[in-house]
């Protein structure tokens, strides 16, 4: 989260002066060819459908609290350079977890990819076709957004390097360890943190740097709960992924934004597109220091807010 084009050049290239009557009824296909059956999903456990009702019980709570909040930001929030930059340093020097999975990693040089993004969506026996067909739509549609934010190209287009797996609590293990491990860097011993995600997570996301540079990612894959309601599920699409590029932490200062543990916001906001084009901006490099970006990220948050000086 693969054409009309060939159509539309079809078309244009016909007689204007031909009129063609149009067909009313589905023409009679060859015995030979019917129409795919699309397979069905497999049943859940117990287990998986009592977290499928918690999950929403979750959603409803917070939409009732007045969070997940999808309008971007707004009067309400506003922000400085000031606090684009400190938020900058929080989320992009700062890991969300160490390397055991223990929350709140220490400091870390700025990591991001050099290379085209190119995401594939990967499904659990248990995702209907319906729920699949909206997820890969969604996905699509947000590497659409991403690669606009930082320029940096980023589709769902091509060999993929950042899998993103939409699996249940029934299938999860056994299809990410069939699955990722095709990924540079990505063994099913370093998927560990994915598989057993905690109880209180609905996604996560891991992302690798298997090249000769530490600091360059190389591969990614995002675990996103399929019990997770449409909300939940879109909100997981919205922040995992953005992680995977490189704002891998969370910050409580950081407002309006998802990358803050208060679900105050589902979708990327405005403050958190600065923060993606900051982070792609050609002035700063892959492990860099935080002191050493210190000035040049305290200009891109200007130039974020004002525009360019």
């Amino acid at each position: 989260m693969w054409g009309s084009l060939a159509a539309l050049a079809l078309l244009a290239a016909c007689d204007p002066a031909t009129q063609v009557d149009p067909v009313l009824t589905p023409q009679a296909r060859p015995a030979a060819v019917a129409l795919p059956v699309p397979a069905p999903a497999a049943p859940t456990s117990e287990r998986s459908a009592a977290l499928r009702r918690y999950l929403t019980q979750v959603q409803s709570s917070q939409l009732t609290s007045g969070l997940l909040r999808q309008d971007g930001g707004g009067p309400d929030t506003p922000f400085s350079a000031e606090m684009l930059a400190r938020n900058f340093e929080r989320i992009v020097f700062y890991n969300e977890y160490s390397a055991t999975g223990a929350t709140r990693g220490g400091a870390s040089d700025l990591r991001r990819w050099s290379g085209p993004v190119r995401i594939s969506v990967e499904f659990g026996p248990s995702v209907p076709p319906s729920q699949r067909m909206r997820d890969r739509a969604d996905v699509r549609a947000y590497a659409t957004r991403l690669a606009r934010s930082t320029g940096h190209p980023v589709s769902t287009a091509g060999t993929p390097n950042f899998m993103v797996f939409f699996v249940s609590e029934d299938d999860r293990a056994a299809t990410l360890n069939a699955l990722a491990p095709r990924l540079p860097g990505v063994t099913e011993r370093n998927l560990a943190a994915l598989r057993d995600l905690p109880q209180d997570a609905y996604c996560a996301v891991a992302a690798y740097a298997s090249g000769a540079e530490a600091n360059t990612y190389t591969a990614a894959v995002a675990v996103i709960r399929a019990e997770n309601p449409d909300l939940l599920r879109l909100s997981c699409i919205h922040e995992e992924l953005a992680q995977g590029l490189g704002l891998a932490n969370d910050s409580p200062d950081a407002r309006p934004s998802i990358f803050n543990d208060d679900d105050e916001f589902a979708l990327l906001t405005d403050h958190d597109e600065a923060l993606l084009g900051m982070l792609y901006d050609a002035r700063l490099t892959p492990g860099m220091t935080v002191e050493t970006a210190r000035p040049i990220v305290r200009i891109l948050a200007r130039e974020a807010v004002q525009g360019p000086l």
